[in-house]
């Protein structure tokens, strides 16, 4: 019994880590396409590298994406 506990928690903590590493790489792929558009792009409060170029929720966190101010 202890062994099948044990299996089922490894194979969740390596499902777990391979969802993360696939939301990341749409983050890097959102951020790279939104540079090379105009317009307004929208980006995350707390992951200022997450930029897309439609209006949603942060991949990493959740959060409401905000608009990016390029004034700057």
């Amino acid at each position: 019994m202890k062994n099948l506990i044990a299996i089922i928690c490894l194979l969740l903590s390596v499902t777990a880590c391979n969802n993360k590493q696939a939301t990341t790489s749409t983050a890097v792929a959102d951020s790279s396409t939104a540079k090379k558009t105009k317009g307004i792009r929208y980006t995350c409060t707390m992951h200022p590298q997450v930029i897309t170029t439609k209006p949603g929720t942060c991949p990493k966190c959740g959060m409401e994406l905000v608009e990016k101010d390029d004034s700057k």
